[in-house]
């Protein structure tokens, strides 16, 4: 079984369907046991469902980079 942590960090993976098939299995099976990550899960799908609607309208430039950097630093 693998930690929130664990999940958390191989989530947008998870839901790229790039993890390899024993990550989706413990992932998976954390989902299946923890509300809180499901949440996250959740949320990070309404999220993703969000920006993908808002992909015509264009980001001004200072969002950009703040996004940019904030990604960066999560890396």
């Amino acid at each position: 079984m693998i930690t929130c942590h664990e999940a958390a960090e191989r989530l947008w993976e998870y839901l790229d369907g790039t993890v390899d098939e024993d990550d989706r299995v413990l992932i998976d099976e954390h989902l299946a046991r923890c509300r809180r990550c499901c949440g996250e899960r959740d949320f990070a799908v309404e999220l993703r469902q969000f920006l993908s609607r808002s992909a015509s309208t264009a980001i001004p430039a200072d969002v950009f980079r703040r996004l940019h950097r904030t990604l960066e630093e999560l890396s």
